[in-house]
This record gives C-alpha cells, sequence and structure tokens, in this order.
C-alpha cells in the first residue's frame, strides 16, 4: 500500500520553517546532494543515507524536519521511503530559493 506523509500545502509553505530547516549543516547538504544528484532516493535502502555520516536514526529525524517544513514528499511504499524535493510547489510558492540556496553546483 502506498501513502504519501503528511506535509504543508503549497499555500501553507512558509518561508521561516524552510530557512529553519536549511539552517542545519546536515539537512542542507542532504538536500544538497539530492538537489544536484538523481532523485528520487530510496533512504530505506540506506546505501545513499550511509555516505551521510550519519546515524540512520539522525537522516530520519533530518529528512522528517525537510518534509515539515515542506522541502520535500516522502512516499512509503511497503518498506520503501521515497524521497523527493517538491521543486515545482517550491518554485511556485518562493520563485529561484532553491537555486539561490542551494545551487546548481
Amino acid at each position: 500500500m502506498t501513502r504519501t506523509l503528511p506535509e504543508p500545502a503549497v499555500d501553507e509553505l512558509d518561508l521561516t520553517a524552510i530557512l529553519g530547516a536549511l539552517a542545519d549543516p546536515a539537512r542542507r547538504s542532504m538536500l544538497t546532494a539530492m538537489y544536484r544528484g538523481p532523485e528520487p532516493i530510496d533512504c530505506s535502502a540506506s546505501t545513499w543515507c550511509a555516505g551521510l555520516g550519519l546515524t540512520p536514526p539522525t537522516v530520519s529525524h533530518h529528512f522528517r524536519t525537510l518534509r515539515e517544513a515542506g522541502l520535500t514528499r516522502t512516499v512509503v511504499d511497503g518498506r520503501a521511503r521515497v524521497i523527493t524535493i517538491r521543486r515545482g510547489d517550491l518554485e511556485d510558492r518562493f520563485p529561484g530559493l532553491l537555486d539561490a540556496v542551494l545551487g546548481r553546483g
């Protein structure tokens, strides 16, 4: 059974919450890696997450913070947690924000 974890609607995206989530260097690094690399990622597979140098509970906490701020979408499919950046929603609400903060590398 596939389900999407709770996230704010586009009109509820809050710049302060987004910038607060991105203020943490680990979360910014995680999101930058996703932004510049292939998406979606399956963090339950742990190969991507293992390269971060963080414990699985810490990675889970950071992904939850990013999702609750509205930066990512998490779809649960069985044991897999597929995570994507909400690029379209963020561009609609705050044009150019992701590029300005995460850059194109």
